[in-house]
């Protein structure tokens, strides 16, 4: 689908950088005073809207933090992608006040489900709310634009331990793929990381190998994904993975504490611990710009 007629849909419907050369040659870096670049698109995650915890006792104003930095930046992104976890428990006045805030985004907004949004394995609430258009049925979707071809992938089927993509999206996903070139760069967002990050915490899709098989024959693959709420960048081979950061709360270092959760930092450090990221493509380079909002 080209780019117009996929994100014309997508629109409620529903400094410069400082870059360092990451494993595997994915370029990420920090703000610093300077000219932007063009930013193609930005990637929020993890809201946990309804969360009310000494984490962060109001995800609102950090989620609106960063709705107001995107609508200020000088030339819009194509989209914005909220990578998941838009709500904390899936209650329908959470979604309500999700979109109270998101429908503030001057940009188009493409948001996937996390595990807190499908509570109980119940998608209704969240398609409801947010079925990303010309998706199918499962809510998986592909697009191509300025060169590039976009995949979301939903693995969070059946969670309990760890993401899940599920045959019928793997069979989707071999028919997507076969008709693109191995040369077009390849971005593909999830919510849960595809590969093992740390299987411990379920940090990992079951079934994310089988995906990761089909992406290996392209030349240029960047996987985004959320869950995390922290950036840990990884590489096999042209695929690069990298997680973000959450507007909501950070969660601890893989296996720096017994089980993930919500980690309690002084107002200053927490708002060093959470952000967003925003996206540069040029020559099918991808950038990544992570902003934390102090």
């Amino acid at each position: 689908m080209r780019r117009g007629s996929f994100l014309e849909h997508v629109a409620w419907t529903g400094g410069g950088i400082a870059y360092a050369l990451g494993s595997g040659g994915l370029l990420t870096g920090r703000a610093v005073a300077g000219a932007e670049g063009t930013v193609e698109f930005v990637q929020i995650s993890d809201s946990h809207i309804g969360f009310h915890q000494a984490a962060n006792p109001d995800v609102g104003a950090t989620l609106q933090m960063a709705v107001d930095a995107i609508n200020a930046m000088p030339a819009q992104p194509a989209f914005v992608v909220h990578t998941g976890d838009i709500t904390h428990l899936s209650t329908a006045r959470q979604f309500d006040d999700a979109r109270a805030i998101l429908s503030k985004l001057r940009a188009p907004l493409i948001a996937l489900p996390g595990e807190h949004d499908v509570v109980g394995n119940d998608f209704n609430a969240y398609l409801a709310n947010f079925k990303i258009p010309h998706s199918t049925a499962g809510g998986w979707a592909s697009w191509d634009a300025s060169g590039v071809h976009y995949v979301v992938l939903l693995n969070v089927f059946n969670f309990e331990k760890m993401g899940l993509l599920g045959s019928d999206q793997l069979g989707w996903l071999e028919k997507d793929l076969a008709a693109v070139s191995p040369a077009t760069p390849i971005v593909v967002f999830t919510h849960v990381p595809l590969y093992a990050l740390y299987p411990e915490w379920g940090w990992t899709t079951e079934d994310g190998t089988k995906a990761l098989a089909l992406l290996r024959r392209f030349d240029n693959v960047t996987v985004l994904n959320g869950h995390i709420h922290q950036i840990v960048t990884h590489q096999e081979g042209n695929i690069r993975f990298a997680s973000a950061d959450a507007t909501a709360y950070p969660q601890p270092k893989p296996g720096a504490a017994p089980k993930p959760g919500p980690v309690t930092l002084p107002r200053g450090d927490l708002l060093r611990a959470i952000g967003y990221r925003t996206v540069e493509i040029d020559d099918g380079q991808v950038r990544l710009q992570d902003r934390a909002f102090g």
